[in-house]
C-alpha cells in the first residue's frame, strides 16, 4: 500500500514513536552546522558548532580502550513506516524536526540513523572535513544521531530509528534508498518529502 500521511499526534508503541506530519510548512531558512547532541542535553533548535570538534568517540565512550561496543538487542520484526509530508526543499528541515520529536519523546541519540536523497546534511558534511575515517568512527560509535548520504544506506549499520530526507537526488536514488532503509530500521522507518512523489517512485509503496 502506498505511504499515507496521518493526523498530527506522538505517541509511544511496542515498536517505538510515531512521528506525523505538521500542517503548513513554510519554505526552510539556513540552517547553521548543527552541533554533538546528548540525552542529558538535547539541543533547543538548531545551534551551530562549538569553537573546537566535538571529542572523538574514543574520548567519549566509557569502558576500556579498544573494548567492544554491546550492541543492544534489536526486534527484527517490520517497522513502523511513516511519512511527514514536505516539499522537496522542506524535507531536510522537516528531518530534523522529526529527529527534535523523537529526542523529546525519550529516544537516544544513538538510536536514530537520518539519510539524505539530495544535498547532505550540514552535520555530514562538516564531520566529512576532517576525514572519512573520523567520521565513520562516530557511526561505529553509536553516541549520537548519525546522519549520512543516502549512497552509504548499505554502510551503516541497523538502528532502532531511520529517518530519510527526500530533499532531491534522482528517482532511481529515492527507490533504493526507501528499502534499504527500512531493512536498517527495527522499530520505526519515517520518510520526509513529497507523498506523491515518493508513492510514484515505490509504486505499491514500501
Amino acid at each position: 500500500m502506498p505511504l499515507i500521511p496521518e493526523e498530527p499526534h506522538i505517541h509511544e508503541s511496542a515498536q517505538g514513536p510515531r512521528v506525523t506530519p505538521a500542517a503548513g510548512r513554510t519554505a526552510p531558512t539556513p540552517r547553521p552546522v548543527p552541533g554533538p547532541r546528548s540525552a542529558a542535553s538535547p539541543r533547543p533548535g538548531h545551534p551551530g558548532p562549538g569553537p573546537s570538534r566535538p571529542a572523538p568517540p574514543a574520548q567519549r565512550a566509557s569502558g576500556a580502550a579498544g573494548k567492544p561496543k554491546p550492541s543492544r538487542p534489536e526486534n527484527r520484526s517490520a517497522p513502523q513506516v511513516q511519512l511527514v509530508p514536505a516539499p522537496a526543499g522542506g524535507a531536510l528541515d522537516a528531518a530534523d524536526e522529526a529527529v527534535d520529536l523523537l529526542l523529546d519523546s525519550g529516544r537516544a541519540p544513538g538510536d536514530v540513523l537520518v539519510f539524505t536523497t539530495g544535498d547532505q546534511h550540514p552535520w555530514a558534511a562538516h564531520e566529512l572535513s576532517f576525514g572519512e575515517g573520523a567520521y565513520w568512527s562516530q557511526h561505529d560509535a553509536r553516541d549520537d544521531v548519525f546522519y549520512a548520504d543516502a549512497s552509504s544506506v548499505e554502510r551503516a549499520a541497523a538502528r532502532p530509528v531511520v529517518v530519510v530526507a527526500v530533499n532531491g537526488g534522482t528517482d532511481d536514488t529515492t527507490a533504493r534508498a526507501l528499502p534499504a532503509a527500512m531493512e536498517k530500521a527495527s522499530a520505526l522507518l519515517i520518510v520526509c518529502g513529497d507523498p506523491e512523489r515518493i508513492n510514484a517512485v515505490l509504486g505499491a509503496g514500501v
